[in-house]
This record gives structure tokens, C-alpha cells and sequence, in this order.
């Protein structure tokens, strides 16, 4: 299980939008071809507009895997009365592959955070098998929860998960 030390605990990622877990497959998530995600680390808007490279590492090509990324901190981290806001939703990717292989149900959506700093967080869930996923789809990007529609879906606890904060971009800061 999670140490009190893990980045997905002092970001409140466990908590807010998960159960605790162990995670046990590989994920890396890179914009813009070479900026890595690491749990914490800041972005600004401009650099996550493009839709992400996300890689999976785990399994083989008859795994498949459910890809949720939220923002639980809608509509700013003070009052996140529209927890969470799901924005972007992919399943049945192919273990050892990336999400392109994966059919895309929720577009992504641009990180536009407004107020305060928001997280961002990307989960996987690993498939009891191909298309087994959205026996209930969301209708709403806004209060999306991750923790029901894993629950909705029999998807079990994520295999991997890791989060970025981006917060709203000045124009002296987009220079």
C-alpha cells in the first residue's frame, strides 16, 4: 500500500479521487513529445494543449486498460463544488501500446484551470477484458467520480496513476 510519503498522498490524489493502492504497471505520460509527467510538477496551460503520449507498460497485447484523467479541483481548489471534471476518457488500450490504440470515448480536453492551482490526474485501471468498459457512460464532464465509475465498470483498484498541477497562465507568463 501507499507510504504517507508518496507524492499521490501529499498531493491528496489518494483521498480526493482514489482509495489507496499498490500501483503494479507502468505508465509514462509526455506532452509535446519530451515533457515527462512527474507526480507534482507544474505545467502551464499552454504546454499540455496537445493531447498527451500515454504509455503502457504492463501486460501484453491481450490486456487491455481503461485511461481516466480528471480535475477534481472544478471549479478552484477552495470550494471544488463540481469535483470531479473528467477530461479525457479512453478504454481498451492494448497493453506494451499507448492510448492512440485505445478507443476514445471523452475527447481531451484542454487543461484551463481558472482559479488557484488545480491537479491533474491521470488513471489506469486495468480491463477484466475487451470491451467490459461504460456499462455506464458519463453524461456530464462535471462531476465525474472515478472511484464510482471504476466501481460501475468492475475495473478494481488503478494499476497506476500520476498527476501534474498547472495553474491559470498570465500573458507575462505565456512569453
Amino acid at each position: 500500500m501507499a507510504r504517507m510519503s508518496d507524492p499521490l498522498i501529499v498531493g491528496r490524489v489518494i483521498g480526493d479521487v482514489l482509495d489507496g493502492f499498490s500501483p503494479n504497471t507502468k505508465m509514462f505520460v509526455t506532452y509535446n513529445g519530451n515533457k515527462q509527467v512527474f507526480n507534482g510538477h507544474e505545467f502551464y496551460p499552454s504546454a499540455v494543449a496537445i493531447k498527451p503520449r500515454v504509455e503502457v507498460q504492463g501486460g501484453d497485447m491481450r490486456t487491455f486498460y481503461t485511461l481516466v484523467m480528471t480535475d477534481p479541483d472544478v471549479p478552484g481548489p477552495s470550494d471544488p463544488y463540481l469535483r470531479e471534471h473528467l477530461q479525457w476518457l479512453v478504454t481498451d488500450i492494448p497493453g506494451t501500446t499507448d492510448a492512440t490504440f485505445g478507443k476514445e470515448v471523452v475527447s481531451y480536453e484542454i487543461p484551463r484551470p481558472n482559479i488557484g492551482i488545480h491537479r491533474f490526474v491521470f488513471v489506469l485501471f486495468k480491463q477484466k477484458g475487451r470491451q467490459t468498459v461504460l456499462k455506464s457512460l458519463p453524461t456530464s464532464r462535471d462531476h465525474f467520480n472515478t472511484r464510482r465509475f471504476a466501481a460501475d465498470n468492475e475495473l478494481g483498484l488503478p494499476v497506476a496513476a500520476v498527476f501534474f498541477n498547472a495553474q491559470r497562465e498570465t500573458a507575462a507568463r505565456r512569453r
